[in-house]
């Protein structure tokens, strides 16, 4: 395959703004739920921020954790639909093909990381919020299962662009929404086949871990743990 998109999250750079969280909704058509929908778990974040606390009061310190669709190369998920809606496309990326979808939520109880969600109603817009939606993605209806596709639409344009120019798309030129809006690059998006990109050279850290390793999912996302900052990495 000519790519393999992944990506590496800086958790010594994360300061827990969510700035990626509503970069992400406006991309990508979600809508928000009520207060009371959320408690009962039904929230339709495609990505989201965790927070962990380590140390006893007052000596309390936070860290925070991106949390999104690994993308992993031994998916769970791909597994156990009977429609073929996830499934792995050539880039490597976890798919999701709306039209084939037929709600079952398999995929979402097989999920390792609890990132798929199901669309349990129509969403609605009221003029003039109708006016945000992103013209290049689908506005889905009940019942079909959504979660992340690192901005496919901002990868299949990058990937259109560059054929038109007979080159690869260059490292750094094509970002999803959540590192674009991320205010301290703790986000870094790219080819892992490139052993030159940023993302490669980052997935190699000795700070990198992926998140529950040993289940054997294979995740694309490698979370790069603090460290004092006379020891930061140079990229």
């Amino acid at each position: 395959m000519a790519y393999r998109w992944g990506m590496a999250v800086d958790i010594d750079k994360c300061t827990g703004c969510e700035a990626c969280v509503v970069a992400c909704h406006a991309e990508n058509n979600i809508p928000t739920v009520s207060a009371q929908q959320a408690s009962r778990g039904r929230a339709m974040h495609w990505i989201r921020v965790e927070r962990y606390y380590e140390g006893n009061f007052p000596d309390v310190k936070v860290k925070f954790r991106p949390v999104l669709c690994q993308q992993c190369d031994n998916a769970p998920c791909e597994a156990v639909c009977p429609t073929y809606a996830a499934h792995h496309n050539e880039d490597g990326l976890n798919a999701q093909v709306y039209n084939r979808c037929i709600g079952t939520r398999y995929c979402a109880n097989a999920c390792t990381y609890n990132v798929r969600f199901f669309n349990f109603f129509n969403p609605e817009w009221p003029k003039p919020l109708h006016l945000q939606l992103n013209p290049d993605v689908s506005v889905r209806e009940v019942g079909v299962m959504e979660k992340c596709t690192f901005c496919v639409q901002r990868i299949k344009a990058a990937k259109t662009a560059a054929k038109a120019e007979n080159k690869t798309v260059a490292d750094g030129t094509l970002q999803p929404a959540c590192a674009q809006a991320c205010p301290t690059s703790a986000i870094v998006f790219g080819d892992l086949n490139d052993p030159n990109s940023r993302v490669a050279r980052l997935a190699t850290s000795p700070r990198g871990s992926k998140l529950l390793e040993d289940l054997g999912a294979e995740p694309k996302i490698t979370y790069l743990a603090k460290q004092p900052w006379h020891e930061q990495d140079s990229y």
